[in-house]
């Protein structure tokens, strides 16, 4: 569906908590100046459990109509609910959106095997191209490498995987493993160097919110094999990306985005703004990168 870098979008809000609109076109021009290869729109860093039906089509159009066609819009519509997924997935196509990113059920858990039986309830629901996500920390499951052999041999529509396990060895096992027709994409921006080395396309990301620039310089050279210009790349962008998660996302990333005047930095709970007395933290290496 893309390779490089794709940016997990925030969703910005306004002082009443509304969907801020302005500041979210503002932002779109921003990624698109940037470089970006590609939008995901209302996965987990666009807060889209707290989204409503009517916000989500309105967000939806408003990124689609500043991105004008110039990159792909990759809508998050994953649940613990298989049937209401499929339902988001109609609301996707009807509004012409290029892909969907769909997360594991989170909560319910279940087994390998009704893992796979979602997303072939899914799959057979929609023409749209669906990238798996993989997140277990955040899920409680864990897409072993077998069942997502078998989710891409059943479902002819899923292209991708975002695999953000953390776990480099069952990374290596799946790239091994799966069809050529499959990209494989970091769901860690920490992990993006060693995945692209394994034969990972790309990222989704989340240092790209305020870094488009320079999350996409280390993907274009770990795609040109430059591997030398990657890892001075990575080594510098590394500490960024990981006081990024120093507290739960997008927390830290939506603190760096307001202290660049891309947004305003409020969350709506359960999700709050990051502490005070990381702030200096966050200050710091954000000084480095200027």
């Amino acid at each position: 569906m893309f390779k490089g870098t794709g940016t997990a979008l925030i969703t910005p809000f306004n002082d009443d908590l509304s969907v801020d609109y302005s500041s979210l076109k503002k932002i779109v021009r921003f990624q698109v100046d940037g470089g970006v290869d590609a939008l995901i729109v209302l996965g987990t860093t666009g807060e889209s459990p707290v989204i409503n039906d009517e916000e989500r089509k309105r967000i939806i159009t408003t990124v689609q109509e500043e991105v004008d066609g110039k990159i792909p819009v990759i809508v998050g519509t994953g649940t613990n609910n298989t049937t209401h997924v499929a339902d988001l997935n109609k609301m996707a196509e009807d509004l012409s959106v290029d892909g969907l990113l769909i997360v594991n059920p989170y909560y319910n858990k279940g087994t390998q095997k009704s893992i796979a039986e979602h997303f072939r309830y899914i799959s057979e629901r929609t023409s749209l191209p669906i990238i798996l996500y993989n997140v277990p920390s955040r899920t409680g499951m864990n897409i072993l490498p077998e069942t997502a052999i078998k989710i891409f041999e059943d479902c002819k529509n899923v292209v991708a995987i975002k695999e953000a396990s953390g776990n480099i060895s069952q990374i290596a096992e799946l790239i091994a493993a799966k069809p050529d027709s499959v990209t494989v994409l970091s769901g860690n921006d920490d992990q993006t160097l060693p995945i692209m080395a394994l034969g990972g396309m790309g990222v989704i990301s989340v240092f790209s919110n305020p870094y488009p620039d320079l999350m996409k310089k280390l993907t274009r050279a770990l795609l040109e094999d430059n591997f030398e210009e990657g890892r001075k790349l990575n080594n510098k962008y590394n500490d960024m990306m990981q006081k990024l998660f120093v507290e739960a996302s997008p927390s830290p990333v939506k603190y760096v985005m307001s202290k660049l005047g891309l947004c305003k930095n409020v969350l709506r709970l359960p999700l709050s703004k990051m502490t005070e007395k990381n702030e200096p933290v966050l200050n710091a290496v954000m000084k480095k990168l200027s």
